[in-house]
């Protein structure tokens, strides 16, 4: 065969070959603040790289559930340093624009936990079915509240989609039982405020039956308020969602009834594996979901 043949069909050949183990695939993860829902996701991407040699993950966080432009800011640096794909927690939809120039950049985007609404660039979704898991509270509280009774909400951060959708699918569960909401507020899934609308709702409702709280950070303040009001824990049915920052031990207490738990530890591993799947062309799905359960004293070890 002639030389000069047989080194361009060579060529040709390595060309097509997919990329091998030895080359790096560098991805990015994106989360939104610093708590333990996010650190365990995060250790869980970390730990998928560790046992992909080929793949470089970069991380990035946050400061807080509301840190718009520092999220902005991590997307541009990732897009900068050459990721091939993005997993993120989208904290808000105003950073779909910039979301926008990493797929034109060439970069495979994956939403994890939390989905931006209308946005066509997502390459997937890997999260809990939000509407879902709020159904699981409101199917608890249908067994403790009757109708009539009042209910009070600590919202998370209105307009994020996962976060609502928590709420919605909370009435949703409750079906035939239809409380009164007397009290709704936002706390930005932030301890200081679960505390300040906890005590505005308590106040203005001294026969209150039920707090339910669409994340968990918000749960610890809640129950410093219900404390502080001189309210005994079997007088307030206090049911979160996330199952951390201080839940499994207000849990174990008695001060929380129940909680709704994600695993973010998945999100993290599915949310880096999705995006490398994409990355080599494989076929992912378009939603991922990562599961739900509902966590009381009666199982609270099998959640610790």
């Amino acid at each position: 065969m002639n030389r000069k043949l047989f080194a361009g069909l060579a060529i040709a050949v390595a060309c097509a070959m997919p990329a091998s183990a030895a080359d790096k695939i560098k991805v990015g993860l994106i989360t939104k603040f610093p708590v333990p829902f996010y650190s365990t996701m995060e250790d869980a991407a970390k730990k998928y790289a560790a046992a992909h040699p080929e793949v470089q993950l970069v991380t990035g966080q946050g400061q807080a559930a509301t840190d718009i432009e520092g999220q902005i800011a991590l997307i541009e640096s990732m897009i900068t340093q050459g990721v091939k794909g993005l997993a993120i927690t989208p904290v808000d939809p105003t950073v779909a624009p910039t979301l926008d120039k990493a797929v034109a950049a060439g970069i495979k985007v994956v939403l994890v936990d939390n989905g931006i609404p209308d946005w066509k660039g997502q390459t997937a979704l890997v999260s809990t079915n939000n509407l879902n898991g709020g159904k699981i509270a409101g199917e608890y509280l249908k067994t403790v509240l009757k109708s009539g009774d009042k209910i009070g909400i600590l919202q998370g951060v209105p307009g994020v989609p996962a976060l609502d959708d928590r709420v919605t699918g909370m009435m949703e569960g409750l079906g035939d039982v239809k409380v009164e909401v007397v009290g709704k507020g936002a706390t930005n899934c932030t301890l200081e405020l679960g505390t300040s609308v906890t005590e505005d709702i308590l106040t203005a409702n001294p026969d209150l039956k039920a707090i339910y709280a669409a994340c968990g950070p918000p749960i610890p303040g809640a129950v410093k308020s219900i404390s502080n009001a001189g309210i005994g824990n079997d007088k307030i049915i206090l049911v979160g969602f996330d199952a951390c920052c201080g839940e499994i031990e207000a849990i174990k207490s008695g001060a929380e009834d129940a909680s709704v738990a994600q695993f973010p530890a998945k999100m993290g591993e599915l949310g880096i594996d999705t995006v490398v799947k994409a990355i080599r062309g494989e076929p992912v799905e378009a939603n991922v979901d990562t599961g739900a359960g509902l966590v009381t004293l009666q199982n609270v070890k099998d959640f610790e």
